[in-house]
């Protein structure tokens, strides 16, 4: 009679006929009557015993069969497809193929743990692999005076960047980079460590370059002005580039260095420049300068303390005078004796001139290089015989006096009927005027004159 073998869910494994055997598993079964079964059967047991220990798996295994791999020294179980460790991480360098949740799987390549979560293997640790050695958040503890402190340290290729304190303390051993370890984060000294990113607030901020963090470096955050705001600040503000200062929504004023020279300028097109002031309560505009045309407006008093040099002309829109309150107007000051004065200019290019002449120590006046003596009271003479040259003027009484005079011819010859004609004759003229008597001419000689009129005289004189 056949033996019917079944599985532990009733499932046939196999029908053994008497005096026969079955090796479609890992174990021999044997039919009733087999000759030397008693073999097969201790074989069955020590297979059970070891697991199958073999370099090679169950070629027949059935679903929960156990096989020690001795390639990996570990015992597996067959899921129904292949066999899988039974305890521990599957240790090799390629992914485990059909892996079960909760697998985990030790990377040789990396010295990396992961385990696997139904859908992918995820990193369990550690977070850096073999080659980038230690790196991530390490929990240590560090001794100081006053009792060990637990700290988590961030390191980066085996360098400690960071430590994560709960309070503020002094490591009794030293730790290079960490003198003393802050409350919060600290960063390793020894690396120029710094902070990159966004913040939304801070106590105050280390202001020394040298980064040597001294109290009179650190600035509490309150006094830095701000960007988006109007602030006021109690020390100097200074801009150590040649760009310097741009304002306004346009950017239209700027103060700015060339060259070392500083440069205030309005850069909107044909906008104005105004500088105001205040004065008694009322806002003025002092210095006005139209960007259309670069006219330069001035209200109020100026004073200027140097040379007023001009290029162009002197306009003035209120007056053809110009009016000076001072007694005196000065020119020349502070030069070299030369001959000054004043100026006209006139249609002909032949300006007219008024200018104190230096080589004779007198006013001149005159017109295209034709310059005569400006007469002072003190030139002028009451004697023209003894002060000859000079201008006649009359004495206390009204008399002057002169050598002679000489006149030129004017009129013509004087007749008798001339009784309201009150120009100057000439001796000619009086002299001829005195030999006509009524017109008529007179002649006072020895001989008998020759020629005459009708109603002349002639006087014998006796030779």
């Amino acid at each position: 009679m056949a033996y019917t073998i079944n599985k532990t869910d009733g499932t046939i494994v196999a029908s053994i006929t008497d005096g026969t055997i079955d090796t479609s598993t890992t174990l021999t079964l044997f039919g009733k009557s087999y000759s030397g079964f008693g073999e097969l059967l201790n074989e069955n047991l020590i297979k059970l015993l070891e697991n199958s220990a073999s370099t090679a798996a169950p070629s027949s295994p059935l679903t929960g069969e156990i096989w020690f791999d001795r390639n990996t020294n570990r015992v597996k179980v067959y899921d129904g497809s292949e066999f899988k460790p039974t305890g521990g991480a599957i240790s090799q360098a390629a992914t485990p193929t059909a892996p079960s949740a909760g697998d985990l799987h030790h990377d040789t390549d990396l010295d990396q743990v992961l385990v696997y979560t139904g859908s992918e293997f995820l990193l369990v640790g550690p977070v850096y692999n073999k080659t980038q050695t230690l790196s991530g958040w390490l929990i240590e503890t560090l001794a100081s005076s006053g009792g060990d402190k637990v700290v988590s340290s961030m390191y980066a290729g085996n360098v400690r960047v960071a430590m994560l304190s709960g309070s503020t303390f002094t490591p009794t051993v030293s730790q290079t980079g960490f003198a003393t370890v802050y409350a919060g984060i600290t960063l390793n000294s020894t690396l120029s460590a710094i902070f990159s990113g966004q913040t939304t607030s801070a106590t105050a901020l280390d202001v020394d370059p040298t980064a040597t963090n001294t109290s009179g470096t650190v600035i509490a955050g309150k006094n830095f002005l701000r960007a988006d705001a109007s602030d006021t600040t109690t020390g100097a503000i200074t801009v150590d580039n040649d760009t310097g200062v741009i304002v306004g929504g346009s950017q239209e004023l700027e103060i700015k260095i060339s060259s070392n020279n500083v440069i205030l300028a309005q850069t909107s097109e044909d906008k104005n420049f105004t500088i105001s002031t205040n004065t008694s309560g009322t806002q003025t505009d002092r210095l006005a300068i139209t960007g259309s045309s670069g006219a330069m407006a001035i209200t109020g008093d100026v004073t200027i303390t140097g040379n007023l040099n001009i290029s162009g002309e002197y306009n003035s829109s209120s007056s053809s005078v110009v009016n000076v309150d001072d007694a005196f107007i000065k020119v020349n000051t502070g030069n070299s004796e030369v001959d000054a004065g004043l100026i006209v200019e006139t249609s002909d290019t032949n300006d007219a001139r008024l200018f104190y002449e230096v080589g004779t120590n007198r006013w001149m006046a005159g017109e295209a290089g034709n310059y005569s003596q400006v007469i002072r009271e003190t030139d002028a003479t009451t004697n023209g015989a003894t002060g000859q040259g000079l201008l006649i003027k009359t004495d206390s009484s009204g008399i002057f006096t002169v050598a002679g005079v000489e006149m030129s011819a004017v009129g013509s010859a004087i007749a008798s009927t001339d009784t309201s004609d009150t120009t100057v004759p000439t001796i000619g003229q009086v002299a001829t005027f005195g030999n006509l008597w009524g017109g008529s001419a007179k002649t006072v000689s020895t001989s008998n004159p020759s020629g005459g009129s009708n109603g002349d005289f002639w006087f014998v004189r006796e030779s």
